[in-house]
């Protein structure tokens, strides 16, 4: 796991690089630092848990990808934090937000050329997406109130609900209908949480955002119902075909049918 370490110590080097940057440029005060640092420190643990459950030694040429697209989510996480208390203005949030977002479609790329697709790297695209919407919904409901929050917590309620519903974490066929939804959901959040937009186009682009969500998630948890209701009928066992039975009478019995069968007219 050596140099996996010297990897995560590269990446948070670059974050609080990033932070420092920030600080220089933008004025990122206390609030921010705070947010960077926790972010940093988080990240570094996920992604060492994470890392030696799959018995990875090291980030392949995808995963360098993803974690820098992680680090310029950590630089929007502390912009985001310090524009809620009164910091620093949103002008540098965009670009940066749209270059993590932009990122997200070449990790993809290059982990298909280079034949290093691995469970770690989607679980760590996956994590990292995950986030980058829930700080894009905190910095939208600033403005357009709490319910846009649902828009970045549905994944991880999502994930709760898997823990009592275990069905939930079949695997789903793949769709591209999921993945323009996914993409979507970042691109429309800055655009609303910007404040470039008026405020009913911003308002109607963040319920877009939230419908289209609600669509996509629901859409997959019915299939995932009803795979596992398939699956339950097809395990269970064939019903059991009673046999056929012969009563055997006795003799003086048959006679007595016969005789009377003869009586009768």
């Amino acid at each position: 796991m050596g140099s996996l370490v010297r990897q995560q110590a590269a990446g948070a080097g670059a974050q609080v690089a990033l932070l420092g940057v920030l600080a220089l440029t933008v004025g990122l005060g206390a609030a921010g630092w705070a947010a960077g640092l926790a972010y940093t420190v988080g990240l570094w643990a996920l992604l060492a848990g994470a890392a030696r459950k799959a018995g990875a030694r090291s980030l392949g040429p995808a995963d360098h990808v993803t974690l820098t697209r992680a680090i310029l989510i950590g630089g929007v996480t502390a912009l985001v934090v310090d524009h809620l208390n009164g910091g620093v203005p949103l002008a540098v949030l965009v670009p940066l937000a749209s270059l993590a977002l932009a990122l997200d479609a070449v990790d993809g790329q290059v982990a298909r050329r280079t034949g290093t697709s691995s469970a770690l790297g989607a679980r760590f695209d996956m994590e990292s997406d995950a986030f980058l919407i829930l700080v894009l919904s905190v910095l939208a409901a600033e403005t357009f109130g709490y319910w846009v929050l649902a828009i970045g917590l549905m994944r991880y309620a999502f994930v709760a609900a898997s823990w009592t519903l275990p069905w939930l974490n079949g695997a789903l066929p793949p769709s591209r209908a999921r993945k323009v939804v996914a993409a979507l959901q970042g691109v429309l959040l800055v655009a609303a949480g910007s404040g470039l937009l008026p405020h009913p186009a911003g308002l109607a682009v963040t319920m877009a955002a939230l419908i289209s969500l609600v669509w996509s998630f629901g859409r997959d948890v019915l299939w995932l119902h009803s795979a596992h209701r398939a699956h339950r009928a097809a395990a269970r066992p064939a019903p059991r075909v009673p046999h056929a039975t012969c009563v055997v009478r006795p003799r003086s019995t048959l006679r007595r049918r016969r005789h009377l069968a003869t009586r009768n007219p």
